[in-house]
């Protein structure tokens, strides 16, 4: 298969083959090597370095062994994503219906390794139909068309620490070792507070990568037109513009595409009290006594997040911006929560305090 590249870009290419030559498989042609050249902008020590840091990580986790992986069928059942059809280049199209994902239910019924080692079967199945789809298309065909849907997005379970940091942890997870798969990111129906989450989940974004996203407001005439640029209707559920229904009607196509879902809590792997406390750090606070925690913002981006839960009873709790003349602002108002019912969870950005 040619390839366009200009004499400085082939050379590169043949130094880094040379350079990771000892780490190299049959398999691994060019393409595969200039997906880590792009990553990097061409930088063959940052390129050499990640290479040779995905391919550890695979080895950590047997990623070459994947069809010997036991991921349990009901979580796969219950990660929102499906295989629409193909781009107008053969580039597979996938859709994931992100409002079904229940992470803070998947977290309770499965453990955080189960989550990303189906991730990572995910993941490596797509890369596969790329593949395919490339020696049948060529080029434009090997990389993934993606569109979000985040109709009914829901931010407060990444509120919830277990579930933000498995979050940010599966980014950094595809971000260091799946570059350059991603052909273009159409993320639809986004409302107001999905700009907070997506300011978060940038900072662990490459340039390359958020070049790629495209987001629409929950307003179908703004991107239907757009994606229909990209992919044929037929190619499409009818919900995202198409013209594919389920054999009942369903505009949604729920027979290719997986939307997710509420996870029973039958599901549930029961925690005892002793297991639950672990997790935190454990206080006493006596009636009519306060507990404050004193934190400093010295930094662009910092991020102030909190989880606790209470044995009993109820509490007032806020968060207080106090400069360093002395004035003092409400950033979350002091309120009273009844944190023995349920966890009380949250996070804010925080601003760099004025000398």
């Amino acid at each position: 298969m040619a390839l366009s590249l200009a004499d400085d870009q082939r050379f590169a290419l043949m130094k880094f083959r040379r350079n990771v030559q000892d780490v190299m498989k049959s398999s691994h042609d060019d393409q595969f090597l200039l997906r880590w050249l792009r990553a990097r902008k061409w930088d063959l020590v940052a390129a050499e370095k990640m290479l040779r840091d995905s391919m550890e990580w695979r080895k950590r986790w047997d990623v070459d062994k994947l069809n010997e992986w036991e991921v349990p069928k009901l979580l796969i059942d219950y990660l929102p994503h499906g295989l629409s059809g193909f781009d107008k280049d053969g580039a597979p199209v996938i859709i994931m219906p992100f409002a079904g994902l229940d992470l803070y239910g998947i977290l309770h019924a499965f453990s955080k390794r189960e989550v990303i080692k189906a991730t990572i079967k995910l993941l490596e199945n797509y890369l596969d139909i790329c593949q395919e789809q490339c020696k049948k298309h060529g080029l434009a065909a090997s990389q993934c068309t993606v569109i979000f849907d985040m109709e009914n997005f829901n931010l407060r379970q990444y509120m919830w620490r277990p579930a933000g940091e498995l979050a940010l942890t599966l980014i950094q997870m595809y971000e260091s070792n799946y570059p350059e798969i991603l052909k273009v990111c159409y993320i639809i129906n986004a409302p107001k507070v999905f700009a907070f989450a997506f300011s978060i989940a940038k900072k662990f974004l490459n340039e390359y990568t958020i070049s790629k996203i495209q987001i629409y407001k929950a307003d179908p005439s703004k991107w239907k037109s757009v994606i229909l640029q990209m992919i044929a209707d037929d190619q499409l559920p009818v919900h995202y513009g198409g013209t594919l229904v389920d054999h009942d009607g369903n505009p949604k196509l729920i027979s290719k595409i997986c939307q997710g879902g509420k996870i029973p809590k039958s599901m549930y792997i029961n925690k005892n009290e002793k297991d639950k406390a672990n997790e935190y750090t454990t206080m006493t606070v006596k009636k009519g006594d306060k507990l404050k925690l004193e934190f400093q913002s010295n930094e662009i981006g910092l991020l102030l997040s909190w989880e606790f839960y209470l044995e009993d009873h109820d509490i007032k709790f806020g968060i207080i911006k106090k400069t360093n003349d002395g004035l003092q602002t409400e950033i979350i108002p002091i309120h009273r929560v009844s944190t023995h019912q349920h966890e009380e969870v949250g996070i804010i950005t925080c601003e760099i305090l004025a000398n």
